[in-house]
Formats: structure tokens, C-alpha cells, sequence
């Protein structure tokens, strides 16, 4: 299963965690997994390419992280946006995909 975390500060999403396998076909051939990856990928490279926002990466195989680094600037809107939208986006994947993506949102208490 892929497990997708997102992290909300001060009602915003501004990061997010994605790891695991869909199990959905053979490897190299999972369309779930390939929906999601691709994903993952545009959606971080838009944050820190296009939109030039400061934030932590860390590609660890099976798992990519990101997160705002400062997600208070005005910078971050859009970033913020980014991530609210793909959230939305899995949570579209997950219906159509059962048993196959859990999305889940944690807290954040303090910036880090």
C-alpha cells in the first residue's frame, strides 16, 4: 500500500511524506503506482523549480519527503496550494484505487 502523510501547520498543508507500493501490478507496470509517483515528482518540482520555494527534500528510495521551509512567506501561497491540490489529487486516486493509497494528515505542532 502507499502511504501518503501530509503535514498541516496553522491550517495549511506544507509538506508531505510518500512511501510504499501499490501492489496493484507488476513492478515496472503499476499504473496506481506510476499515478502517484508522477505526482510526487511534479509537485515537488514545481514547489522548488518553478515556484522557487524553499524547502526540505529527501528522495530515500522508497520514500520522498518535502516540506516548506518557511511556509509563512508569501512565497509559500502557492506552494501551499501545490500541496493542498495534491492532496486532493491522491484522495481522487485513493477512491478510484481501494485499498490501495491511505492518505492521512498529522499536525504539526511547531516548525521544526
Amino acid at each position: 500500500m502507499i502511504e501518503a502523510e501530509f503535514l498541516s501547520y496553522g491550517g495549511s498543508l506544507v509538506g508531505f511524506s510518500v512511501s510504499g507500493h501499490a501492489d496493484a501490478g507488476v513492478f515496472g507496470r503499476d499504473i496506481v503506482c506510476a499515478a502517484v509517483s508522477s505526482a510526487v515528482m511534479l509537485t515537488a518540482n514545481t514547489i522548488t523549480d518553478y515556484l522557487f520555494c524553499k524547502a526540505d527534500v529527501k528522495d530515500q528510495g522508497n520514500r520522498i519527503m518535502l516540506v516548506l521551509k518557511d511556509p509563512d512567506s508569501a512565497m509559500a501561497i502557492a506552494a501551499k496550494q501545490m500541496i493542498a491540490s495534491f492532496h486532493n489529487h491522491l484522495h481522487i486516486l485513493a477512491e478510484d484505487s481501494k485499498g490501495k493509497i491511505n492518505v492521512s494528515v498529522r499536525e504539526m505542532r511547531s516548525r521544526r
